[in-house]
């Protein structure tokens, strides 16, 4: 079982990442691997605002503490999402079937109707998880830009800066789509941070599973991963060699795997385990992942519980 440490030293080691390069000015059409910058930005928070280490923290121990005592939301969350649309291109400009395909999926996918849920390995079955949150499309908000990319800054999340600020951000899930760059397909806001940069952001390469969606992360699941980041569950590898995503049931991870690994994938981390490569929260390509876990549930239950750092949207 993986041991949680909750100092504040500790919570600033996991956020460690590998770089990704995120320049504004590179503008690539096609990326061979999954490229996420949660933990990237996350660093970047941390650095600008040492106090964030101590809310994560916290956030952290009242996670813990709600898991044990069982201090769980009572019922199933519906999540109301505001989609910013950001375009340069016609292309850009994706259309409301191609943004509808993505809440479809979010809505399979965290109630395990995903046709590939019974495709979970015996070995994980018994740990396989059906979140139980729903997504409903609120709102599309669309605005013209000249920006070829926008970066991991969140430079789309600012009027000042040419994008849109986010809609209530305390009771809706706000989704900028936009092209990032820098071979990154999507990022996240984990729990904690300022409500005027919360939410997350996809390429609209990568929204869906229609129009711009491009194989092989062309079928919804770049989002599925940073929701998973915005109702704070890390990267399965921890992002360290070996490392902890403070989730008891998934596997240690040697590294992020890629593409559709062969079962049984073995990890050379102590105890050797079959790693989990069908998880939302692996660099798998789209095809490849399938599941989250009962920890991992866990996990987004609790930032939803009352006192949690997402218990307004309970309201």
């Amino acid at each position: 079982m993986k041991k949680i440490l909750l100092s504040a030293s500790i919570v600033m080691m996991l956020f460690s990442c590998q770089s990704e390069n995120s320049s504004e000015s590179e503008n690539v059409s096609k990326v061979a691997h999954r490229g996420c910058a949660s933990h990237e930005v996350l660093e970047e928070q941390l650095r600008q605002n040492p106090e964030l280490a101590i809310k994560m923290n916290e956030i952290e121990s009242f996670t813990e503490k709600a898991i044990t005592e069982g201090r769980l939301v009572n019922g199933k969350i519906e999540i109301p999402v505001v989609v910013n649309v950001l375009y340069r291109t016609a292309a850009e400009n994706i259309s409301l079937a191609q943004i509808q395909s993505q809440i479809d999926v979010l809505n399979k996918d965290f109630n395990a109707t995903n046709s590939d849920y019974n495709l979970v390995p015996a070995v994980f079955a018994g740990v396989k998880a059906n979140v139980g949150i729903t997504f409903v499309l609120d709102q599309v908000i669309r605005k013209s830009t000249t920006k070829t990319s926008w970066g991991t800054r969140d430079a789309m999340k600012k009027t000042n800066q040419g994008g849109l600020a986010p809609t209530s951000p305390t009771t809706k899930l706000n989704l900028w789509v936009c092209t990032i760059g820098g071979g990154i397909l999507g990022y996240a806001q984990f729990p904690g941070g300022a409500s005027a940069t919360d939410g997350v952001v996809i390429d609209s390469k990568y929204l869906g599973t229609t129009g711009t969606a491009t194989a092989p992360f062309n079928k919804g699941r770049t989002a599925t991963h940073e929701v998973g980041h915005w109702m704070n569950l890390r990267h399965i590898w921890g992002d360290a060699t070996c490392g902890s995503d403070l989730v008891a049931d998934t596997p240690t991870h040697n590294d992020a795997n890629y593409g559709i690994p062969t079962y049984p994938h073995y990890s050379t981390c102590t105890g050797t385990p079959i790693e989990m490569t069908m998880n939302y929260m692996d660099y798998t390509d789209d095809a490849g992942m399938y599941m989250f876990s009962l920890g991992q549930k866990a996990r987004m239950d609790a930032v939803f519980a009352v006192g949690g750092s997402r218990a307004s949207f309970r309201n």
